[in-house]
């Protein structure tokens, strides 16, 4: 049988128990804002690098590092960090470049680089958009230099009609 004192002390742990895990039965309905730390990269970006590219071009593409090596600035760090407010996942990247005579000698990190990465800047060509097939012809490379159309300068219609 069960007195009232044993009677109170359970109903006591009970409500204690159900205050404390009711943060977590009502998390859904609590706003959570998305958490986003560092450099944000597109693969797009990272697919941009060359190898002996300058110092001044990897930041014009990427922006300023989350951290430069403190004793020489030969190591460049670009950290992103992101947790979701919604379900707490994270998604960490990293970036790392390393510079030898303030051109960059290597990447590393969690970005896939470029197919032409080891092929410097100065060697690679740009894509084009639209390149024609074949050299314009002008009137003086056809074989026949007479005008294509006839034109009319001012004559009228009897003059027209004369000739």
């Amino acid at each position: 049988m069960i007195n009232k004192k044993q009677s109170l002390t359970l109903i006591s742990a009970a409500a204690l128990s159900i205050t404390l895990s009711g943060c977590s039965v009502f998390d859904w309905l609590i706003y959570k804002p998305d958490v986003p730390q560092g450099n944000y990269m597109e693969l797009q970006q990272v697919h941009q690098l060359r190898i002996d590219m300058t110092k001044e071009q990897a930041e014009y593409i990427l922006g300023r590092p989350v951290l430069r090596d403190s004793f020489a600035d030969d190591t460049w760090y670009y950290v992103y960090h992101f947790k979701s407010g919604r379900d707490a996942s994270i998604i960490h990247k990293e970036l790392i470049i390393h510079f030898v005579d303030d051109k960059i000698s290597r990447v590393e990190g969690d970005y896939e680089l470029s197919e032409n990465f080891n092929i410097p800047l100065e060697q690679s060509a740009l894509p084009s958009v639209n390149e024609p097939e074949d050299d314009p012809l002008i009137p003086e490379a056809r074989p026949d230099s007479k005008p294509l159309v006839e034109e009319n300068r001012g004559l009228n219609k009897t003059e027209l009609d004369s000739e």
